[in-house]
């Protein structure tokens, strides 16, 4: 077998990401979400976070994979609310969560089989949750390729300006036409195929204006009408996001949520921006239609 030939078959789904696959309702399978964007700053590590510690105050048993083993932000992010429950009265909910690695293997291919079978391991691990969250490095990779073909949900933060919008198609000199899509949208829409060639259901595509401002701008309203096009051209759907707030930042080295802040004696003393940050979080786990087919183990 050619190297070409071996990396090929490196990307396809194993025998447990197949069996992940093919299940139908959260009966039989986790129902997956992935965190994806190929560039960084956009915020996928924060949404991940305040999806799953939603799903955890729900009452679901949530698992999490950080294969962002360069940045590993998600991974920090619990390290660091580990180390804020230990000073707390009250317990905070966590996940069970996996940490991949980086393949020290000294070639592409041995590398790319081991990242893989790490990613299966966890799978495994996590094979009696409700949903598995998966947060993806701001790079093309065939480890993350391959966490897309396992979404059931794909999430794509976007932040709001023309350099991000780039992330999903090509636009014109003129700022007022898609020309094509991206090479991320291309690689999502190669997925998609893949998934369907396992016999899955198709993966419902949500991208999520992050960082918004409060301003009407031309450029947002210029911003929100490419994204249209774009959704009608390449299928996905457009949710809003966060809005650009300083609190997220100061939450990330105590490991806490804006949906913590009433939960546990945090020491941070509610505002209304913070009211009206949490109300967009539940807005977006609403929109985001996740299912309900196993009943929530509330406490």
């Amino acid at each position: 077998m050619n190297v070409s030939t071996e990396y090929m078959e490196s990307e396809r789904p194993g025998e447990l990401a197949v069996q992940v696959l093919s299940g139908d309702s959260m009966s039989a399978k986790p129902y997956v979400i992935v965190v994806g964007n190929e560039k960084g700053g956009s915020g996928k590590s924060t949404v991940a976070m305040h999806i799953i510690v939603s799903l955890l105050l729900d009452g679901y048993d949530v698992g999490s994979i950080d294969i962002d083993s360069r940045q590993g932000t998600l991974t920090r992010y619990f390290e660091n609310r580990q180390h804020t429950a230990e000073t707390m009265p009250k317990k905070l909910p966590m996940p069970e969560h996996v940490s991949i690695a980086r393949s020290k293997a000294g070639s592409v291919i041995e590398a790319t089989k081991e990242e893989a079978a790490a990613l299966d391991e966890a799978l495994e691990q996590l094979g009696k949750m409700d949903f598995i969250v998966i947060d993806t490095p701001g790079s093309d990779s065939t480890l993350s390729r391959r966490a897309h073909i396992l979404a059931d949900t794909l999430i794509t933060p976007l932040n709001d300006s023309f350099l991000d919008l780039d992330v999903l198609g090509r636009i014109d000199k003129t700022g007022k036409r898609v020309t094509r899509p991206s090479i991320y949208a291309e690689m999502v829409w190669d997925q998609r195929k893949r998934r369907a060639s396992a016999g899955a259901k198709p993966i419902d595509w949500v991208v999520l204006r992050n960082r918004l401002t409060t301003l009407d701008a031309r450029n947002k309203r210029e911003i929100a009408r490419l994204l249209g096009e774009l959704a009608k051209r390449i299928g996905f759907r457009i949710v809003p996001g966060f809005t650009e707030r300083v609190i997220f930042r100061e939450l990330f080295p105590r490991g806490l949520t804006l949906l913590d802040l009433t939960k546990v004696d945090s020491g941070i003393e509610l505002a209304m921006s913070h009211v009206a940050a949490r109300q967009e979080i539940r807005e977006l786990v609403t929109a985001l239609k996740l299912p309900g087919t196993r009943k929530a183990k509330r406490s």
